[in-house]
């Protein structure tokens, strides 16, 4: 997997953050730390999938399609396809080598298990799980920011 997925994930809890805004690919890119242009096309891809909806012109901007705690992570990475699957490297090995020759076809066992392991997994997971999580660690971190004795000035 790459970063897309994590991306993709970032995008949509931002969205569920705050609900009933609309908000612009540039907004986005600003909290993503990316280029708006990155950040469309994911967006092309999750809105494929009805994960998100968009509206055009004045006032536009993008909005989930339905209620984060109706988008598991499996779907996310569903609406991915293969941008999100585990992959081969792509060069090819040398004629005469075993491994070369034969890593590919082991590895895909590897993968194939690795891909039901991980799909499993996201199926139990929601963007509503996902906002909880970045929520509670904003308190965790303002509460240990308050805990924190004020420095002292000077002397």
């Amino acid at each position: 997997m790459n970063s897309r997925f994590s991306t993709a994930v970032h995008i949509l809890t931002l969205l569920a953050s705050m609900p009933g805004e609309r908000l612009t690919s540039e907004f986005i890119a600003v909290s993503v730390g990316t280029n708006p242009v990155v950040i469309r096309r994911q967006l092309a891809l999750l809105r494929n999938a009805a994960l998100v909806d968009s509206k055009g012109a004045r006032g536009g901007g993008w909005v989930l399609a339905r209620a984060p705690g109706q988008i598991a992570l499996s779907q996310v990475r569903v609406a991915l396809g293969s941008e999100a699957q585990f992959r081969m490297h792509r060069n090819e090995p040398h004629p005469n080598c075993v491994v070369g020759q034969n890593v590919r076809q082991a590895l895909s066992h590897v993968y194939a298990d690795a891909e039901e392991a991980v799909n499993t997994s996201l199926k139990g997971w929601t963007i509503e799980d996902l906002l909880n999580e970045v929520q509670s660690a904003a308190r965790r971190k303002r509460n240990r920011a308050k805990a924190q004795p004020a420095s002292k000035s000077g002397k």
